[in-house]
């Protein structure tokens, strides 16, 4: 049972995977031959080229590490391991926050609000995604200096006595805790008020679609519900990943021993860059009928 479970978890993860570098994959291709085609890119798919390029960097650094982790076994950290965690971290940075960027773009775009703070804000969502892009770098540094912390302490553990044993174990648990908050829970916190905004605004559209003569018949406004959904979607799963990733690094220590619960990890954390390039390519009309387009040709084949 356990052996056929780990088997299991072993080709789900390999096939997350192989879906994510190929979803993503899809996206750049798509978006870069329009670019190339059209002379010109709009800013959604700006921002969703700069997702998957990160996405894909993110999956085959894990990979990476995956592999690394079954080569060298010893409890002292080595070179590769090292730049490894640290490539890790920069591009699961860009992954979280051109994802969070994706939700600011989305909802300055399509959510409908009257405060006038928000109509300025939607006049200039592509300088606004931008800034909060480049102040994220703030969380970026602050990030890989817990880390380094966190990989000196790994480093050294081979010269740690009984008496520190203890001190170093809380200390190590309280940087991973500081690396996942800047890493994950504060673009993350972002994206779930975007999410309740969103219900926000969709409410208030079907409360007017009720008074309104054309209804759903009205394609704009059946757009713009499709659209939100889609968003909506998206950050759900993310909760979903954010929440077990979040327990994942809490008991980490103790679900070392067990390589069904490192699996199990690994499959859960890679949802967000794999499966989540899935529904970003459904829920893009362009992308959708790209997909499409290359499903018809492989049926011919």
């Amino acid at each position: 049972m356990v052996s056929a479970l780990h088997s299991f978890l072993t080709i789900l993860v390999n096939m997350e995977f192989i879906i994510g570098v190929l979803g993503n994959g899809f996206i750049i291709l798509v978006n870069c031959f329009d670019w190339f085609k059209k002379r010109k890119i709009f800013s959604a798919d700006r921002i969703l080229t700069a997702l998957a390029i990160s996405r894909i960097c993110l999956i085959w650094i894990m990979m990476m590490t995956w592999f690394a982790k079954d080569i060298y076994s010893s409890s002292c950290m080595n070179k590769l391991e090292i730049i490894l965690i640290i490539l890790e971290v920069v591009a699961d940075h860009f992954n979280n926050w051109f994802a969070t960027g994706l939700s600011l773009f989305y909802f300055l775009k399509i959510a409908n609000f009257s405060n006038p703070v928000f109509l300025h804000l939607k006049r200039k969502v592509e300088m606004v995604v931008l800034v909060m892009l480049l102040g994220a770098l703030a969380f970026l540094s602050l990030n890989l200096t817990t880390i380094s912390m966190y990989i000196n302490i790994q480093i050294h553990a081979y010269e740690r006595n009984m008496t520190l044993s203890s001190k170093r174990s809380n200390t190590k648990n309280f940087l991973k805790l500081i690396a996942f908050t800047l890493g994950t829970l504060i673009p993350f916190s972002i994206s779930l008020n975007f999410l309740i905004l969103f219900i926000f605004s969709l409410w208030k559209h079907l409360k007017n679609m009720k008074h309104s003569v054309m209804g759903f018949r009205d394609p704009s406004l059946k757009a713009h519900v499709t659209a939100m959904k889609s968003v909506i979607s998206f950050l759900l799963l993310l909760l979903v990943v954010y929440l077990l990733s979040f327990f994942i690094t809490i008991f980490q220590s103790e679900l070392m021993q067990s390589n069904l619960a490192l699996l199990l990890g690994q499959a859960v954390i890679n949802l967000n860059p794999s499966v989540h390039s899935i529904i970003l390519i459904l829920g893009h009309g362009k992308l959708r009928r790209a997909s499409l387009s290359v499903l018809g040709l492989l049926k011919c084949c």
